[in-house]
């Protein structure tokens, strides 16, 4: 693997290197706070489950709402300010987070960065599209993830033990990584957008809907996307609840839980790359049903958990899907977009993320509160299987070859 990424070193552009330390430096600081964030709140505020998941569902739908609005502006403005903009106000509401006192602080703060949240990734996204040669792409994917799970695999046991000491220098890492970020792109990344010629040669200027009503119409994409939501939802479970899961019924601590999330990050690292080299010569639903299938059976897992190592095993089976599913699918969006329109393109993929994080833990939360805490794991598992089915059927019937890379005519501009 190390002589791969020796090579991989001269195969990509200098802006994907800037993106892939930048982010490794800001989810370190993220990765401090998230995988704790529903314990820290339900402890604080003292409020049950299915109230404080309300918060994810507030968030997410901002994120929905902003991601609808982000998309055209990435593809008309560009994509480096915006991205800009969303790491700096993230960088604010994870310092504003850290004062919160009331339900209704952590609502409006959880309003905000949800909002914020989904640009960055849209314009990160429509960046990496537009400067990494479609049959790099897959690798590039993978690569970026590498960098994200290093960074996930530093923060959550760092995380850990400061909020056993305290939450806020948590949240203050995690502004100051957002930050660094924001500073890095706003200095240094080159604006990536293709020129205003090559967008009107490819489409014409207006579009109904701003150009999403044509997406919609993309039934393949669309089907593809709800099935990725769905399985989305398998994994906000396991994110989002279990780690209050392993205190509330079972005592694992923030100090002990951070490892699992460590976990998951130290896999990706390591086997993220010679995993892809795998995956990519199949055909990529094919491949998505079985990254699916690991989700379901992780959160079934669960269910028969009783302990640390149980839970550190569940994670371990979520990652092998991870591995398999997520650079997949984000490639496969990749070359089913028109270039002109990637932002669109990503902008609806990056929804599956809020909308399962809107629905999953207030469904959990209430299973959790109604029927029993186990409930949470049967009914992520049975939608994980409705996904693999998805997917099993998407991969049957579609016809080949809609997946191959799309391009512009000629080569995109680049401006500082």
């Amino acid at each position: 693997m190390l002589n791969q990424l020796k090579n991989a070193r001269y195969e990509f552009p200098r802006q994907f290197w800037l993106l892939l330390v930048g982010m490794l430096v800001s989810t370190i600081g993220m990765s401090m706070i998230w995988p704790f964030l529903i314990m820290y709140v339900s402890e604080k505020l003292d409020q049950p489950l299915s109230t404080v998941t309300v918060l994810m569902t507030i968030s997410s739908a901002c994120g929905i709402t902003a991601s609808f609005i982000a998309g055209p502006i990435i593809d008309r403005v560009g994509r480096k300010w915006v991205m800009v903009l969303s790491l700096g106000m993230n960088a604010l509401g994870y310092l504003l987070m850290s004062q919160a006192q009331t339900l209704q602080a952590f609502a409006l703060i959880m309003a905000m960065n949800g909002a914020v949240n989904p640009i960055y990734r849209i314009g990160a996204d429509a960046m990496m599209a537009d400067t990494v040669p479609p049959a790099k792409r897959v690798d590039a994917y993978s690569l970026l993830r590498m960098s994200n799970n290093l960074g996930v695999a530093i923060g959550p046991a760092l995380g850990g033990f400061l909020a056993g000491i305290s939450y806020t220098f948590a949240f203050y890492g995690a502004a100051a990584g957002l930050l660094f970020f924001c500073l890095l792109i706003a200095i240094f990344a080159m604006e990536t957008l293709p020129n205003r010629e090559q967008r009107q040669a490819s489409r014409p200027q207006k579009e109904a809907l701003g150009g999403y009503l044509q997406i919609f119409k993309d039934w393949p994409f669309i089907s593809m996307v709800l099935n990725f939501t769905l399985v989305t939802v398998c994994a906000t479970l396991i994110w989002v609840l279990l780690g209050v899961y392993a205190k509330s019924n079972y005592g694992i601590t923030e100090s002990y839980y951070g490892w699992i999330p460590t976990t998951n990050a130290l896999m990706v690292v390591f086997l993220q790359y010679p995993v892809t080299q795998v995956t990519k010569r199949f055909r990529p639903l094919a491949i998505m049903a079985v990254g699916a299938f690991f989700y379901a059976i992780a959160d079934l897992s669960i269910a028969f958990g009783t302990g640390f190592w149980a839970f550190w095993m569940s994670m371990v089976i979520m990652t092998i899907g991870e591995l398999v599913l997520v650079p997949t699918s984000s490639t496969y969006v990749a070359n089913l977009a028109p270039a002109d329109m990637r932002g669109r393109y990503m902008s609806i993929y990056s929804l599956s993320w809020p909308a399962a994080s809107g629905v999953g833990p207030v469904f959990g939360g209430y299973l959790n509160d109604t029927i029993s805490p186990r409930a949470i794991w049967f009914g992520g598992a049975a939608i994980g299987l409705v996904s693999v089915a998805g997917f099993s059927l998407l991969n049957r019937f579609l016809p080949r070859g809609r997946e191959q890379p799309s391009a512009l005519p000629e080569k995109a501009e680049v401006s500082a």
